[in-house]
């Protein structure tokens, strides 16, 4: 299962060490693109076989459902995790991500995002004040 907080270092060579907890759960191949509030999702191979299944079979006579699959299946890149658990993160996503030297990896069940960390900063400072309203929304419909 991959959850947790890590900060890690993107390296000149724009590479990424993955956690040791969550290799095995990855696998020796992953799948990167483009994640949600500007940040990366990483999922591996199998993970992303059934997310990318889900947006294949969504039809694509709706625009918002064609823009969303050109989102995230036109920038996915899958890459091989090296013997040292890192990966390589494309310019693109780079960009994409406003990703600089601090790196947050945050476990998310199923998938990892990948933040810039003064973002991801913003964001938790945000969020939590917000908790409580988002647990009583989420226990209305259910969830929780």
């Amino acid at each position: 299962m991959l959850i947790g907080t890590y900060t890690h270092d993107l390296d000149p060579k724009k590479r990424l060490t993955l956690p040791s907890k969550w290799r095995n759960d990855l696998g020796k191949k992953v799948v990167v693109t483009n994640g949600l509030d500007n940040s990366l999702f990483i999922f591996s191979v199998n993970e992303w076989g059934k997310v990318a299944e889900k947006l294949s079979t969504s039809g694509f006579g709706n625009k918002d459902t064609r823009d969303f699959n050109r989102f995230m299946l036109g920038n996915a890149f899958e890459t091989d995790v090296d013997k040292s658990g890192r990966i390589v993160i494309p310019d693109t996503l780079k960009t994409f991500a406003k990703l600089s030297n601090k790196i947050v990896l945050a476990g998310m069940h199923s998938r990892v995002e990948v933040w810039n960390e003064d973002a991801w900063k913003q964001f938790t400072t945000k969020i939590s004040g917000e908790a409580d309203v988002l647990a009583s929304k989420l226990n209305e419909l259910g969830i929780i």
